[in-house]
């Protein structure tokens, strides 16, 4: 609620058992129908079980799936479910490899490559390696208020994906840093736009 209230344009939801973010059907419940109109509501798997994912998307309100393991196209389109294909880049040639074999996801998440890891490290990539996507993209990867203006300028992303960098303690999210980090993000589209 700390997020919408603040400015985001979407909140995630990990239901991937392993994080220490993960949350229930049952726990985001309430907290989904509570969130305003136009606050997109995400939620974030890996390599899950498709009657899990069924079952949650039955249990709570979700707008997107975000996916975030080796999910190929078939299994990502037959949810029904408009969603973000998120990777670890390693290249350029890794990105455009993902980004063609999900040619009807809404956007691709570019993410830190960290081994063993879904997201969610605190970990940042080499931004200007990313160049020019193509299409609507998320970048995501170690970002916090101190350093997401300058990815912004940088990769000139769609949107920014944030975990840790607005952690207290890993998997507790702050609201201070939550608000500093949307503020500073609305400040970096501005330069942006009047740089253009």
């Amino acid at each position: 609620m700390a997020a919408a209230e603040a400015g985001a344009d979407a909140v995630g939801f990990v239901f991937y058992s392993r994080s220490p973010r993960a949350m229930t059907a049952e726990a985001v419940r309430p907290i989904a129908e509570a969130l305003p109109p136009f606050v997109q509501r995400v939620g974030l798997f890996v390599n899950e079980h498709p009657s899990v994912i069924e079952a949650t998307l039955n249990a709570c309100s979700i707008d997107l799936i975000q996916f975030h393991g080796s999910e190929d196209r078939a299994f990502c389109e037959s949810f029904g479910v408009p969603y973000i294909k998120a990777f670890g880049f390693e290249s350029r040639a890794s990105l455009d490899v993902v980004s063609d074999a999900h040619p009807n996801a809404v956007a691709l998440l570019v993410d830190a490559v960290v081994t063993g890891a879904y997201g969610g490290t605190g970990q940042t990539l080499h931004w200007p390696d990313i160049g020019d996507v193509g299409r609507p993209w998320l970048l995501a990867g170690g970002l916090t208020a101190q350093n997401v203006c300058e990815a912004i300028e940088v990769a000139a992303p769609f949107a920014v994906d944030v975990s840790s960098g607005v952690e207290s303690s890993r998997g507790v999210k702050d609201v201070g840093m939550i608000r500093t980090f949307i503020q500073t993000v609305n400040q970096g589209d501005v330069v942006r736009s009047t740089q253009k």
